[in-house]
């Protein structure tokens, strides 16, 4: 929900595009198009959001928050068996 959110959406123009949040949202809010998160201090954070990425045809993550990049960053390896690019380092 963050501005940097919506200004990297503005800048990828190939494909859907679906914001997320592990941020509390207002259930109107989620839609297909910005979907919640799971929360980053959970043990099985990079596990619930592998299995988000797959029931969602996810196929890049750009993560904009440091709470989220370390775990992801680590889960990098298992992320890619599944042909899930995270992009961390780049923003």
């Amino acid at each position: 929900m963050s501005a940097k959110a919506y200004s990297l959406k503005k800048q990828l123009t190939n494909g859907d595009i679906i914001l997320g949040d592990y941020h509390d949202l207002p259930q109107f809010m989620l839609s297909d198009k910005l979907i919640k998160l799971p929360d980053p201090a959970l043990a099985s954070y990079a596990h619930r959001m592998l299995s988000l990425c797959l029931d969602n045809g996810i196929s890049v993550i750009y993560v904009l928050d440091n709470k989220e990049t370390d775990q992801l960053t680590e889960a990098r390896q298992l992320f890619a068996e599944y042909d899930i690019q995270i992009n961390a380092d780049e923003i």
